[in-house]
């Protein structure tokens, strides 16, 4: 093994694991009960993280029987798993936890069937009393489902130290109104406590590590402020296009997908300040102070201060990939963003004056999430200044997906007689040092859920502030339609005006190659260095 090979510590001798339990998962036929939810609670129960008296109930519109059912999510368990194929036997113990109820969303004799068959279940001893509702349906079934638990008495627990406790997909909301409807509908029948608002971004292992790279190394605080921070860039960048989500993504875009949920949760932990204590509330606390800080940007002037753009015909990794109105689904003449730039501040002392350039969009050249704290450069003096300088600035690279890792861009002379200067590239990656996989995300916060901890969930009032701040943008720029909407071929990093957008400030998007440690990859983009690859 190599020495500088971190050997992670032993696993305690007993895992995490909840009360006994029932998970209820509405939208039990769909997409993400079999890709994901299943999948992850598959391995959380093959791992021993799961009571031994735990079950299963899916709920959905389509009519099926509990072996249908089973057999589908066993396909989606060995597509999607960490476990990959399950011997006949596993699967047996696992499929009797597993039951299906067929209803409408809205129908009261529906919700009495499925009371009926979670008590019927806590007494025969095959199901926990504790029950965790999963919303996985689409959106416009969330307000439905939540008022029917409300009127059966289902989100009431189920007798004295039992627990009932609801996990809500985003979107939370089309817009600001739509989330303040939502939780109005929440509050009705939830109270906040029992509330648990996911998005995925928060379970990934980097995302988690932000709080402990911030607060547990003393070297970072003193340089993380506007005195030594220049700049902070934040790239989520996919290489699919919408593929079969054509429907739904022309009526969310890129400023609701993304914007409103993913990158502002990563602005926040990156900006925040230190909480008094790890306990959920004081995480959150801090995070919601960050977004109701962030410096508005006008309606009347946000289709000017936000690039959007849409993907058209090009190229991704050598193959042919269409428009998106090309794309199934997606109306021809459609207004929908696919790509998103735009630049923030955070009106506070740690921040003042330091932009955040933000960046989102389908159809990139590869998939990665990256947010790089950009220094101040060294003064003009000694190596600062010509013949030596002047020098690239430091940059702490911290990469979500994929290679998840960190990266910190120094200074340093090349061996020889003379004295030459070249950045290089300081790497940790995950993979590397800690030999052992990370779990996937849904598996930590379902895990999460049934424990009661809430911290790496948002909170309402976390919801509505980041609404506040992209609502203004989504008025000003829909207001003008298509008439603000770049365009931007398929395999490219998005629009000029998105370069331009960090140009005209002196500036250049970057991301850092992992792979080839003593540079960073140039792009062809006129805003300078630019990552074509991960």
């Amino acid at each position: 093994m190599p020495t500088n090979a971190h050997k992670p510590p032993a696993e305690p001798a007993s895992p995490r694991v909840p009360g006994p339990f029932t998970l209820v998962v509405f939208g039990a036929s769909g997409d993400l009960t079999r890709r994901k939810i299943l999948p992850s609670i598959f391995d959380l129960w093959r791992d021993g993280h799961l009571p031994p008296r735990f079950g299963v109930v899916g709920y959905a519109r389509t009519p099926m029987s509990d072996d249908a059912w089973r057999d589908d999510l066993r396909r989606g368990v060995a597509a999607f798993s960490r476990a990959g194929a399950v011997d006949d036997a596993a699967w047996a113990d696992f499929a009797r936890r597993l039951t299906y109820l067929q209803g409408s969303y809205d129908d009261p004799a529906g919700f009495r069937r499925l009371r009926e068959h979670l008590k019927a279940g806590a007494d025969a001893g095959r199901l926990g009393p504790n029950r965790l509702f999963y919303l996985a349906t689409p959106p416009g079934a969330f307000a439905p489902v939540i008022r029917s638990l409300g009127e059966s008495g289902l989100a009431v627990p189920d007798g004295a130290g039992a627990w009932s406790r609801l996990i809500v997909e985003k979107p939370f909301g089309h817009d600001l109104a739509d989330a303040r409807a939502l939780a109005k509908e929440v509050r009705r029948a939830f109270a906040e406590d029992q509330v648990f608002r996911i998005d995925h971004y928060l379970g990934k292992e980097t995302v988690q590590n932000l709080l402990v790279l911030r607060f547990a190394n003393s070297i970072f605080d003193p340089l993380w402020n506007q005195k030594y921070v220049d700049h902070v860039q934040v790239t989520v960048a996919e290489r699919d296009g919408v593929g079969a989500r054509g429907r739904y993504y022309d009526r969310s875009g890129a400023l609701r997908d993304i914007v409103q949920n993913h990158m502002m949760h990563l602005v926040s932990l990156v900006a925040m300040e230190p909480p008094v204590s790890l306990e959920a509330d004081a995480i959150r606390d801090e995070k919601v102070k960050v977004l109701q800080a962030l410096r508005p940007i006008p309606a009347d002037c946000a289709a000017d201060r936000v690039v959007r753009a849409q993907y058209a015909a090009g190229t991704v990794g050598g193959e042919a990939a269409p428009g998106y109105r090309d794309e199934p689904g997606v109306a021809d003449d459609s207004a929908t963003e696919t790509f998103v730039a735009l630049k923030l501040f955070i009106d506070n002392w740690r921040w003042a004056g330091v932009p955040f350039y933000l960046r989102t969009g389908k159809r990139m050249p590869v998939r990665i999430t990256e947010i790089g704290i950009h220094f101040k450069p060294v003064p003009q003096v000694l190596f600062g200044a010509p013949p030596y300088g002047p020098l690239r600035p430091n940059v702490l690279a911290i990469r979500i997906q994929p290679n998840d890792g960190i990266v910190m861009r120094f200074q340093v002379k090349v061996p020889g007689a003379a004295l030459r200067l070249e950045p290089y590239h300081m790497d940790f990656g995950y993979a590397e040092a800690f030999r052992e996989g990370s779990p996937d995300a849904y598996e930590r916060l379902l895990l999460d859920a049934a424990l009661g901890d809430s911290t790496r969930f948002t909170r309402s009032d976390e919801v509505e502030a980041a609404w506040e701040f992209v609502q203004p943008i989504l008025d000003g720029c829909e207001g003008r339609g298509g008439a603000c909407l770049a365009a931007y071929p398929a395999g490219s990093w998005g629009p000029e005006a998105a370069d331009r957008l960090i140009r005209d400030d002196g500036r250049g998007w970057m991301l850092v190659r992992r792979r080839r440690r003593s540079d960073v990859s140039r792009g062809a983009s006129a805003a300078g260095e630019n990552a074509h690859g991960p």
